[in-house]
C-alpha cells in the first residue's frame, strides 16, 4: 500500500472516530437533561429529603423510612430502565406511571 493511500485511510479513521465521540457526547448530555427524566429524579430527590426529614422528626419510623427508601429506589430503577429502551428518555406515558407511583409514596411519607 501506498504511504499517501495509508495516511488517507488513517486519517479518515481519525475524522470518524472523532465525529462518533462527539455525537455519543452530545447524546449523554441531551439525556441527563431530557426535561420528562429531570421532572422525575427532581420529585425523586425531593421525597428523599422528606423522608429523611419525617425521621429526624421522629413521625416516621426508622422502618418505615427505609421502605419508603425501598420504593424509591424501585421507581428510580425503573426510570433508569424505562430511558435505557428509549435511548435516554421517557414517554409521557412512563412519565405519568412514575409520578402515579411516586403519588402514592408521598401520601406514605405524611401519614
Amino acid at each position: 500500500m501506498k504511504l499517501t493511500t495509508r495516511i488517507m485511510l488513517i486519517s479518515l479513521s481519525a475524522v470518524t472516530f472523532a465525529s462518533l465521540s462527539a455525537t455519543a457526547s452530545a447524546e449523554t448530555e441531551w439525556q441527563k437533561q431530557h426535561p420528562r427524566r429531570a421532572e422525575v429524579n427532581h420529585r425523586l430527590a425531593n421525597q428523599d429529603k422528606r423522608i429523611h426529614q419525617e425521621r429526624k422528626e421522629g413521625e416516621i419510623s426508622k422502618q418505615q423510612a427505609h421502605e419508603l427508601h425501598q420504593q424509591d429506589r424501585a421507581i428510580r430503577r425503573q426510570e433508569r430502565a424505562d430511558a435505557r429502551q428509549n435511548h435516554g428518555h421517557i414517554t409521557k406515558q412512563e412519565q405519568k406511571t412514575l409520578n402515579q407511583e411516586e403519588n402514592t409514596v408521598s401520601k406514605e411519607i405524611g401519614k
